[in-house]
């Protein structure tokens, strides 16, 4: 029999089986997964099933915003592996030397099992009318999302919102960038981390619309019911892919490094893309992707590499100190 406790950003929910032979407790058989702030139910899924393969292995689970949890990592958290929704705070932990550096090559697809999109959810009967990106500017029309600079969740929001405004504004910056501020000046309340943004929109019921992950709108809409709230895909989007990586200066300190590596292969075996498929994640295996087709609506989704030049420029430009966030997020 397992059992399992979700807790929240600094604590850590422990999922094991209650009885351990003793030559499984003398080898490594715990993981922590540090992982994005709005995976916990998907996880609580994963795990379950992986465990189910692996009798006494115990799953302990962290959950923020990834650029917490990165930073969380290089000061001290000992995650065997992560599973995050940007790449670049795998790219931090990279360069301070507890990730590989090709660390894209040690799964498939780049190492991102699922992936989604930015997208909205608004109150049922959507009173404001919201469509699209080009709304969340009007002056009647308050968003909720976390603070970009916390939250990779927000960031992806940020950079799905510039994207659009690039095509509508054919990249006048000066149009962009007073797009961009609107929306800012808008938002009631930055809240540190997805999960926190989602009690903000729906418990609290501030706000107009929230926007945040497409898998996890679904949840919210299963979760509380379609008389409160309701979906809205917008015209476009941008591809959030949620990459995965072993962290080995810490695997390696506690010898799981061959435990991680399962642990996340099997992310993409056809039940754990199932599992994810289920909680509202777009999966890359084609046959299981192929079972969920009539549930997920066509959106164009286009990439980072194409609008911004990929992550390492969209780094530079935008989330470095000084960079174009910096000048639009201001002091908030």
């Amino acid at each position: 029999m397992n059992r399992l406790l979700i807790l929240g950003t600094a604590l850590i929910a422990p999922l094991a089986a209650l009885f351990v032979t003793p030559a499984l407790a003398q080898s490594p058989t715990k993981l922590l997964n540090a992982s994005y702030d709005v995976s916990r139910e998907l996880f609580v899924a994963e795990n379950e099933a992986f465990i189910k393969s692996h009798p006494g292995v115990t799953i302990d689970q962290s959950h923020a915003g990834t650029s917490k949890q990165a930073r969380s990592i290089a000061e001290g958290l000992e995650a065997d592996v992560v599973t995050f929704n940007q790449s670049t705070d795998i790219d931090f932990l990279a360069k301070q030397g507890f990730v590989a550096k090709d660390w894209t090559k040690a799964f498939p697809n780049n190492a991102s099992p699922f992936y989604s999109f930015p997208s909205f959810l608004v109150r049922a009967g959507n009173p404001k009318n919201i469509k699209d990106w080009g709304d969340l500017a009007r002056a009647d029309v308050h968003a909720v999302f976390p603070n970009p600079k916390t939250s990779g969740n927000a960031r992806y929001t940020y950079l799905a919102a510039y994207a659009w405004a690039k095509e509508a504004y054919k990249g006048d910056e000066e149009k962009i960038d007073a797009y961009i501020t609107k929306i800012f000046d808008n938002v009631p309340v930055f809240d540190t981390g997805g999960r926190a943004s989602t009690t903000t929109f729906v418990e609290r019921e501030t706000g107009d619309v929230l926007i945040t992950f497409e898998a996890e709108t679904r949840g919210i809409v299963k979760q509380y019911g379609a008389d409160k709230v309701q979906s809205v895909i917008p015209s476009v989007s941008l591809l959030a892919e949620f990459p995965v990586a072993v962290v080995d200066k810490v695997a390696k300190k506690h010898g799981t490094e061959a435990l991680a590596k399962s642990y996340l292969d099997f992310l993409y075996t056809e039940e754990g893309q199932r599992i994810a498929a289920q909680f509202g994640h777009r999966v890359q295996n084609e046959k299981v992707a192929g079972e969920f087709k009539d549930q997920f609506p066509a959106i164009r989704l286009v990439k980072v590499d194409d609008v911004f030049g990929g992550w390492d420029k969209i780094q530079k430009d935008h989330f470095a100190s000084g960079g174009t966030l910096d000048k639009l997020y201001g002091s908030r």
